[in-house]
């Protein structure tokens, strides 16, 4: 009797000291509407880990299908998972840095938590950091052994090869899969790079390469890219304008924030919409051209809302009575942008007239007006 006594105070002591032993790596996973995932995901990483002291983080952004809570319910059990839950912010780049920021661990590692990425990985990628040769390691599906897989559909496929190539090209990062979203860092090099980075948009990884300006010794492992079990996508065709930002603003070395840059292209596209509208109120409707105008203006307008709220503010997102608010103060906000536009404009083109210069710098203003002020107003944040 008393043997076991003694047999079962030493498994609780064995028990004790893995769960409040500090953890030499942590698993980062930002999650939206992942409820399905997570239990499966914290299983097979206390297979894929077994003798390693981990922990996992799983930063949710307010799932409405209860990830946080069935993320908490796991925690009560197994003291090694953790939950941040987010609220009012949204933004893969930005849950990564904020799970990567609450851990003490000496490395972290950024898994999706959809099961596409092969947490059979992980121990590999350790175990190269572990040689203190490299600061980084990467899951790569370009390298020899790696494969895309089923998990991208041939038309991401594409999207992400040329994303590639552009990273490569212009921001200089020897990366074979620079827009790789599973990796593991050393947490000091992580600290030192952090102030630099974006919180918005989805490609954190190269967003830390990018910054590291060549200083980070780099390991690629080869993986395959599984198809997704549960729950959907969150990446969408506008991801794509948020990715040419992140690489406009690496390449002015972050002088321009990555936000302002969305802004500035959704703005840009509002321009083709205006002319598109006044093109068909003009031909079709036979509407006088000052009408036509105005109407273009408000629908060019609305589009630019639309845009911003689904891609630049998408961590702000307006809904429902807020939504109706916002895009009354964005009407209001960019009347007086046209105002500050012309205003500026008139008034170079006085003391200067060079035609395309007054209506440059015209623009810039209006733009500049508009950001700040929507920023401020229309999707301030909570």
């Amino acid at each position: 009797m008393v043997s076991n006594t003694n047999s079962e105070q030493t498994e609780v002591s064995k028990s004790d000291a893995r769960v409040t032993g500090p953890a030499e790596l942590t698993v980062v996973l930002p999650t939206y509407n992942e409820s399905k995932n997570v239990p499966i995901v914290v299983e097979l990483l206390d297979k894929a880990l077994a003798g390693v002291a981990w922990e996992v983080i799983v930063v949710d952004d307010n799932s409405p299908d209860g990830t946080s809570q069935v993320t908490a319910d796991i925690a009560q059990k197994d003291p090694r998972v953790r939950i941040i839950q987010r609220i009012g912010r949204r933004g893969l780049s930005g849950a990564c840095i904020e799970g990567m920021l609450a851990s003490s661990s000496k490395y972290v590692a950024v898994m999706d938590a959809d099961l596409q990425h092969d947490e059979s990985l992980l121990p590999k990628m350790l175990e190269a950091l572990r040689s203190q040769n490299f600061d980084i390691c990467v899951a790569s599906r370009h390298v020899e052994g790696g494969d895309v897989g089923t998990g991208l559909s041939s038309v991401r496929a594409w999207g992400s090869n040329l994303a590639n190539n552009l990273a490569r090209k212009f921001l200089k990062v020897e990366l074979s899969d620079p827009m790789s979203g599973f990796f593991m860092l050393r947490r000091d090099r992580f600290v030192e790079l952090a102030p630099r980075l974006s919180s918005q948009g989805f490609k954190i990884m190269l967003d830390i390469v990018a910054s590291g300006k060549g200083a980070l010794r780099v390991k690629e492992l080869p993986f395959v890219f599984r198809e997704r079990q549960h729950g959907e996508s969150k990446l969408d065709t506008l991801v794509t304008m948020d990715y040419l930002g992140l690489l406009v603003s690496k390449l002015f070395n972050d002088t321009i924030s990555v936000r302002f840059l969305m802004y500035s292209m959704v703005g840009g596209t509002g321009v083709v919409v205006h002319l598109i509208a006044l093109k068909i109120l003009l031909a079709l409707f036979g509407l006088p051209f000052g009408v036509a105008q105005l109407i273009a203006t408000f629908v060019a307008m609305s589009s630019n809302f639309f845009l911003n709220n689904r891609l630049t503010y998408r961590d702000r997102r307006l809904k429902g009575l807020a939504w109706v608010k916002g895009l009354f103060t964005f009407y209001v906000i960019c009347s007086f942008g046209i105002l500050a536009n012309v205003g500026v404009a008139e008034l170079i083109y006085t003391n200067k007239p060079i035609w395309w210069f007054a209506g440059a710098a015209g623009a810039i203003m209006g733009a500049v007006w508009n950001y700040i002020v929507s920023n401020a107003l229309t999707w301030r944040k909570g």
